[in-house]
């Protein structure tokens, strides 16, 4: 299971369930230059419990969101990510790091995963993911929603 989560609070939910847990987290200096948004003691406390976390920069911003900052405009992974929204955005939150997480070793290539994202604080959506890599990103195929909210 790949899991969206900040701050941990998420992924912590997913412990003690017999599942393999992969917390992919905002990139350190998301929320402020520097800041990583997830404890220091939260990251010790999953990983005691085997959760892989994953911190890195985000599949559908990074270089493309900083050239829109410092120059405007809209660039194709902003696009990609807009379209995605169209259906939620913690459907474009799964499919984003679902494919962090493989982009990363951390999940297994050729395999569904179920990847849980939400929409501003909190889960709100889970979906069976079969991911690919960043750069075949078109190759990613979302097999199931099993949820997600009829607002958004």
């Amino acid at each position: 299971m790949v899991v969206a989560s900040n701050t941990g609070k998420t992924a912590e939910l997913c412990l003690d369930k017999g599942l393999q847990v992969v917390c992919v987290t905002h990139h350190v200096g998301y929320a402020g230059p520097g800041e990583d948004e997830m404890p220091v003691e939260t990251r010790k406390r999953l990983s005691e419990a085997g959760v892989r976390v994953l911190t890195t920069t985000h599949l559908m911003a990074g270089l493309d969101r900083a050239v829109r900052n410092k120059f405007g405009g809209l660039y194709p992974a902003e696009i990609v990510a807009a379209s995605l929204r169209m259906l939620g955005q913690g459907l474009k939150v799964c499919v984003e790091v679902a494919g962090m997480a493989l982009d990363a070793g951390m999940i297994p290539h050729g395999e569904e995963i179920v990847a849980i994202g939400g929409t501003g604080a909190g889960a709100d959506t889970a979906a069976v993911i079969l991911p690919a890599h960043s750069n075949k990103f078109f190759d990613t195929k979302v097999k199931e929603i099993i949820c997600k909210p009829r607002e958004f």
